[in-house]
């Protein structure tokens, strides 16, 4: 019941009208997921953190400008000049404008413009990494699709042979020429072949499914992919060494790329700690005025109060550190160490770098073999069958030998689909580890 509720519901689905589907090749799939994946938005996010903080750095050079102002006022007795107390109530305000900068730190704000470039060009390496990872994903889940889109078709063409056979028992049955329990089973595989017709189709969609999900797409309805010629890029035997590519990718992967700026950034890092150690000498100027105003006493008006009282100040302010409790030279060690760590971080990214490379070269290497040999077996598992198809159209063979020989042919061209996509998919890893683009 269940096996004819679901041949119903396919049967219904594919009856649906068709709608225009919009056909989009490898790279228009690449550059969407690039563009709206979440992962990726993050690492642009902190991209533009790190570009904030370059300015910040740089920005440190500028000078600081303070303005003040205050007003008071006190209640109650006082002390006067004759040494006697008098109640008097007074207001005072006071105008103040000052600026500061720090002109000798121990070249910490130099170092630290620097280490800000660097975290920067690590943050977009970061996001270079995030974006050849998406880009190796839609690729996978690109020629998923296209592999069950060809057993598909295998599966349909399956179905129009059993079909044909089918009509051939029909005439046979009928001119006494096959049996009845011939004609049941030729129908009977027919029904078989349908229902691996509709499970092909069902997984061709849920690839499709698949691939739409990294896309950021809502639905996968109305949404499909170029085929492209396949056949023509299998062709090419692998002749670079795993070698010969970890010395291409180690220049170029932006996953050491990253590792090297941070190790680079550790040292500007240790430069600032060690900065501590000098003196500091900063320059330092200022205006104030202010007015008074006591109660019971003639006073200056506003304004000439402001200008009577007006003042200037310049100055410079040298600190000479003697003793932080070892605070900076802790800071220094701490430097070091992470340092230490950030340079052992890139050595095992270059030696995951080289093994990654080493595994795709020989999954490459394999893959080209055992796709050789699938089409080989594909070549005489097809021979052998249209051999056994004439001699059952002939009569010269019956029902099990025909369909034991076409489920050899079936399994080969699974095989050897499954060899040509595996193969492609390594080759295609393996020049990406060289630089060069994902294509078909």
């Amino acid at each position: 019941m269940k096996l004819k509720h679901f041949l119903f519901i396919a049967s219904a689905t594919a009856l649906l009208p068709v709608q225009a589907q919009q056909k989009w090749d490898l790279k228009q799939c690449i550059d969407h997921a690039i563009a709206n994946n979440l992962n990726i938005k993050q690492q642009e996010a902190q991209r533009d953190q790190n570009k904030v903080e370059v300015s910040t750095a740089r920005n440190s050079f500028l000078p600081d400008l303070n303005g003040s102002a205050s007003h008071s006022f006190n209640f109650g007795r006082s002390l006067q000049s004759d040494n006697t107390y008098k109640s008097l109530n007074t207001q005072n305000t006071g105008l103040n404008l000052t600026t500061s900068i720090p002109l000798f730190n121990g070249l910490q704000r130099i170092n630290n413009v620097a280490l800000s470039k660097l975290n920067l060009q690590a943050a977009i390496e970061d996001l270079n990494k995030a974006k050849e990872d998406i880009s190796i994903q839609v690729a996978s889940a690109y020629l998923q699709v296209l592999f069950n889109e060809e057993l598909v078709k295998v599966a349909n063409d399956q179905l129009t042979l059993s079909k044909e056979m089918l009509d051939q028992k029909t005439a046979f049955y009928k001119n006494g020429k096959a049996s009845q329990a011939e004609w049941y089973e030729a129908k009977a595989r027919v029904a078989q072949d349908e229902l691996s017709a509709v499970q092909a189709e069902n997984n061709r969609r849920l690839a499709l499914l698949d691939l739409s999900q990294l896309l950021e797409l809502p639905s996968p309805d109305d949404f499909g992919i170029v085929s492209p010629a396949v056949d023509s890029l299998t062709s090419l035997s692998i002749r670079t060494s795993p070698a010969e590519v970890y010395a291409e990718a180690v220049l170029t992967k932006p996953a050491i790329k990253a590792a090297q700026y941070r190790l680079e950034g550790a040292d500007k890092n240790i430069r600032i700690a060690k900065g501590a150690y000098y003196p500091q000498l900063s320059f330092g100027a200022g205006i104030s005025t202010s007015f008074y105003n006591v109660s019971g006493m003639e006073n200056g008006n506003f304004g000439s109060q402001l200008r009577d009282n007006f003042s200037q100040y310049i100055g410079l302010s040298l600190s000479i550190p003697i003793f932080d409790r070892f605070s900076t030279r802790n800071r220094v060690r701490s430097a070091r160490i992470q340092q230490h760590t950030y340079y052992w971080q890139l050595e095992e990214s270059k030696k995951t770098l080289y093994k990654e490379i080493q595994q795709a070269y020989y999954n490459a290497v394999n893959a080209e073999t055992q796709y050789r040999s699938s089409r080989t077996a594909d070549e005489a598992a097809q021979a052998s069958f249209q051999l056994m198809k004439e001699k059952y159209a002939n009569g010269k063979a019956n029902a099990t030998e025909y369909n034991e020989s076409r489920t050899a042919w079936m399994k080969a061209v699974s095989d050897r689909l499954q060899a040509k996509y595996d193969y492609l998919f390594r080759t295609k890893i393996l020049d990406f580890y060289r630089g060069i683009p994902l294509t078909l």
